[in-house]
């Protein structure tokens, strides 16, 4: 006969499972031939929402590639290559910006593509942690006038 439930029991949380280790093996054992790719939202003075799209490498947590643009493309990935050494993955997420046609130039470039599952930063932690550090020292203390602005402040702090 099983226990009866606690009155309390469906309020609270359930237990956090851990991260798979069929992913966490996965990034460890490519590390050095992941590249990521990220984007998050920058507003400016005059209240357009630009987009900064990044791609870093995931070894040492390198901005190989930055752009600042109001219509995000795949164009900063060709912009990037060639890499020395070439990557082996591209890891991304399921952002509205890497739709379709993004794939399509990614697939054109040669490289293939690993998609994070919906809604799980952790599994692109390295792009993350340098987007938090871009909003805490960068874009969040400065409002931005226009792309060219962005850019100019993105570079400062890359080049930092």
């Amino acid at each position: 006969m099983a226990a009866a439930k606690s009155p309390g029991e469906k309020y609270r949380g359930r237990p956090r499972r851990s991260p798979s280790p069929a992913w966490r093996a996965f990034r460890t054992t490519h590390r050095p031939e992941i590249i990521a790719l990220d984007c998050f939202p920058v507003p400016t003075v005059s209240f357009p929402v630009l987009c900064v799209l990044l791609v870093l490498a995931h070894d040492r947590r390198r901005i190989l590639h930055f752009t600042v643009t109001a219509q995000p493309t795949a164009q900063p990935l060709v912009a990037a290559s060639p890499w020395t050494p070439a990557p082996r993955w591209l890891l991304r997420d399921r952002d509205a910006v890497s739709g379709p046609a993004f794939a399509w130039r990614v697939t054109g470039v040669g490289l293939p593509h690993v998609l994070t599952a919906p809604r799980s930063p952790w599994q692109n932690p390295s792009a993350e942690r340098v987007i938090g550090s871009i909003r805490r020292e960068c874009v969040d203390p400065v409002m931005g006038f226009s792309e060219e602005h962005g850019r100019r402040i993105l570079a400062r702090y890359v080049a930092d």
